[in-house]
């Protein structure tokens, strides 16, 4: 009975101990399990807490990044919202989704670059045409790339005297409105910076101009607790990596990196290739999520690249590796569409958002 008895606690002592290393794996999985879309409309809101609740929660999604721009009813500049933007009720109810589901709900509004697309100037210079970097360059009817002004999007100028007053309002509205500690600013392909007709940053280090719009976003949320989250690719090195001008910086900003408060969480996207420059941020002591879009079989390598480099590294760098986020950049409603397949195209069956999400998501669920 004796002997019985002691096999019965060698027993359960084993049971324990699995349990506990089942739940030390557990906790031990990304710590950032994302997802990077557009806003909905508001006739999609609905729907979308829907994708959520069915569809993010289920994939054990912990980090929901939204693209709200100015689809949003902002009263501290209600000239800056769009006309069917979102209101606080309809923030609310994704806030309450996402609270549920335990999921950080994070506002992304794009600062500095991308202030206009193809042939469209966005809220901020319509209304704010003094803040333009290149007020020079006007937008054309026909939009095509290359082009003799070198025009992707506009950028504002960092250095005006009256941008950020703008700007912080904002970021603090947005922020209280989704209830969260963290601010995605974008601040991807950047290519109207420091420009030498600016009456302001002619002459002045891009990198030190970029670093200096980085750090004092940054500092703004910090003094009410809140971290700033970036995309990576101006701190990339685009031509001695040979990434080049999209996904890397040819305009120098990427010495920057040794110039930003190393709290910034970076989001590295790269789309054609599953290059490998997480342990790049990481290795400059920077936080860094891989984020991968449309092609699954990219998404996957990149997903298993995270995890052998937290496997493979020294506990300082292991928690710099945050994870994976699946960015999405047709709107919300495309995507919805796309993914319930009541809308596909037809031309492309393999690469698409949907099947990158699920693929990514599936090789996470193998951890």
């Amino acid at each position: 009975m004796t002997k019985l008895f002691n096999l019965l606690l060698v027993l359960i002592a084993c049971i324990c101990s699995i349990t506990s290393y089942s739940q030390a794996t557990i906790k031990d999985q990304l710590p950032i399990r994302g997802f990077c879309i557009a806003a909905p409309g508001r006739d999609r809101v609905d729907e979308f807490v829907k994708f959520i609740n069915e569809e993010l929660a289920p994939r054990k999604v912990n980090t929901l990044i939204l693209r709200v721009d100015y689809n949003y009813q902002y009263t501290s500049h209600p000239e800056l919202g769009d006309s069917a933007a979102l209101s606080k009720a309809d923030v609310k109810k994704m806030v309450e989704a996402c609270r549920k589901n335990q999921i950080e709900l994070i506002p992304q509004v794009n600062l500095l670059g991308h202030q206009s697309w193809a042939g469209k100037l966005n809220k901020l210079l319509t209304v704010y045409p003094q803040f333009d970097e290149t007020p020079w360059v006007k937008m054309p009817v026909d939009y095509k790339w290359p082009n003799a002004d070198g025009l992707y999007c506009k950028s504002y100028c960092p250095l005006h005297p009256d941008v950020h007053t703008v700007v912080f309002a904002l970021m603090d509205e947005i922020c209280d409105a989704f209830e969260t500690d963290a601010f995605h600013a974008g601040m991807d392909e950047v290519f109207y910076i420091g420009d030498d007709k600016c009456p302001r940053c002619s002459g002045r280090d891009k990198a030190e101009l970029f670093a200096g719009e980085v750090n004092l976003l940054r500092n703004h949320l910090a003094l009410k607790n809140r971290k700033l989250w970036i995309w990576g690719d101006r701190l990339i090195d685009g031509k001695t990596t040979g990434i080049g001008a999209w996904e890397g910086s040819m305009n120098n900003t990427y010495r920057a990196i040794d110039l930003i408060s190393k709290d910034v969480v970076i989001c590295d996207w790269h789309y054609e290739r599953p290059d490998q420059t997480a342990v790049y941020f990481a290795t400059k002591g920077l936080s860094v999520v891989t984020c991968p879009w449309r092609n699954a079989e990219n998404g996957v390598k990149q997903t298993q690249d995270m995890y052998r480099f937290r496997a493979s590294v020294t506990p300082e760098m292991k928690d710099r590796f945050q994870g994976m986020m699946q960015t999405v950049w047709s709107g919300a409603d495309q995507f919805m569409d796309e993914f319930y397949g009541r809308k596909t195209n037809p031309k492309e069956k393999v690469n698409t958002p949907s099947n990158c999400f699920k693929a990514v998501f599936g090789e996470i669920e193998k951890h």
